[in-house]
């Protein structure tokens, strides 16, 4: 699978749980970190953990999985390295403090379609 893949299997993953806000923004050509950066927003703090854990347990399932995590003592801002592809769930509060699409608007935002 390769990273827009990924980056796709994510956002609808997180889709399917119910996530808020979800933007995809191919970065790789603006930055070294990954290719995708995929974004979401929970509506509260056991949802932010619902949400991260599910990408992870369905990622898994494939075999893929994490470098790392961090953020889940906080549940407020979980990221999840997967190398190519990194993902971010936030509360609402975080996703609006830290505003990753306007710090990386020079990347392409996908359009999502999961009907």
């Amino acid at each position: 699978m390769d990273s827009k893949e990924m980056a796709l299997q994510c956002a609808k993953i997180l889709s399917d749980k119910l996530a808020q806000d979800l933007s995809v923004i191919y970065v790789r050509e603006v930055t070294s970190l990954a290719d995708y950066f995929v974004i979401a927003t929970g509506g509260s703090s056991t949802h932010v953990k619902a949400l991260a854990d599910e990408v992870e347990f369905k990622l898994k399932q494939e075999d893929i999985n994490p470098g790392h995590i961090e953020g889940h003592g906080t549940n407020s801002w979980i990221v999840m390295d997967y190398g190519s592809v990194v993902v971010h769930v936030f509360s609402e509060e975080a996703r609006e403090f830290y505003d990753l699409e306007r710090l990386w608007k020079d990347g392409e935002k996908l359009a999502l379609d999961f009907d």
